[in-house]
Parts: structure tokens; C-alpha cells; sequence
């Protein structure tokens, strides 16, 4: 595994994010498999965190969901390197925005949050959010099971902790 420093959950990080989940049943479930978002662009906000979070079940499984998406090889490349060029225009601060709030573990600047709430509208900043919860999730996840993989087997693996978010 790689010496990089992976983000993992706490048990109450887990809780928590979940519990958000929980709470927006009706919304999460549109933006898996409704139309809360467009394929293409869902794939794209999942790339942009899974870049920050790096955890190599999500990057395997969102790659090929990106491409059945219609996204390119190079556009997921760039993604998942952190680049943000050729992305449609209208998508570019939502991007931006995904990177920044997986960076600050699910918790962006105020002044973030406004400038994609004047670019977006709320209902349309909701399911963003919802999307970068769920693939946040499915990525701390999966980096909490190598870690704990690694652990069992006597491996040693970096990771950082996450608690709330």
C-alpha cells in the first residue's frame, strides 16, 4: 500500500455522516439513481473528492462509472490528479467547491458555500452536498478497511483520522 497519509473515519465520523444520510432519504436516492444531477456531473464531483481522499476502491469503481458516464479517459485523469481544466464551465466552482470541502473534511468556508449557493441555487446546493456526503462516505469507508486490513495483517499504513464532518 502507499506510504501516503489516507483519511479514514472515527466510529462517530461514520455515525455521523450516515445519520445525514438518514435524515434525506428522498434526496440521497435521487442523486444515486434519480435525476438530482446529471450523470456526467455527479461523476465528476465524486472524482473531485475521491482526489482529495484517494481511496483506490472508489477511484476503480468511479473510473468505470465515469466512463459509461461519457467522461474521457484524460478528463478522469485529470480529475483524479486534482486538475480542473476542460471541465464544463458550468460545472467548474462546483468542482472547485467538491475539492475544498473534502479538504476541509465536509466542513467548507462560509464564503465557499455562498459563492456556490449564487452559482447554483439551494435546491441544486443540496444535492451537490448529498453527493459529496455519499462519496465521502463510500471513501473513508474504503480507506478505514485497508487500514484496518493493514492493521490485522501487522502492516504498517499511514493514515489520518477524521472524526465529524
Amino acid at each position: 500500500m502507499s506510504g501516503h497519509k489516507k483519511r479514514i473515519y472515527s466510529l462517530a465520523g461514520w455515525f455521523s455522516d450516515i445519520l445525514a444520510v438518514l435524515k434525506k432519504p428522498r434526496l440521497a436516492i435521487a442523486v444515486l439513481v434519480g435525476n438530482a444531477l446529471p450523470p456526467r456531473f455527479r461523476e465528476r464531483l465524486y472524482l473531485a473528492v475521491i482526489a482529495v481522499n484517494q481511496c483506490r476502491y472508489c477511484t476503480y469503481l468511479h473510473t468505470r462509472t465515469a466512463l459509461q458516464a461519457g467522461l474521457s479517459r484524460d478528463d478522469i485523469r485529470m480529475l483524479l490528479g486534482g486538475v480542473m481544466e476542460n471541465v464544463p464551465e458550468g460545472e467548474a466552482r462546483a468542482l472547485l467547491y467538491a475539492q475544498h470541502w473534502a479538504d476541509k473534511v465536509g466542513k467548507p468556508a462560509a464564503d465557499a458555500r455562498a459563492v456556490l449557493l449564487a452559482a447554483y441555487g439551494m435546491d441544486q446546493v443540496k444535492a451537490i452536498e448529498m453527493a459529496l456526503l455519499l462519496i465521502r462516505i463510500g471513501s473513508l469507508s474504503g480507506n478505514t478497511f485497508d487500514a484496518l486490513l493493514a492493521r490485522l495483517s501487522g502492516g504498517r499504513w499511514g493514515v489520518a483520522r477524521h472524526g465529524q464532518g
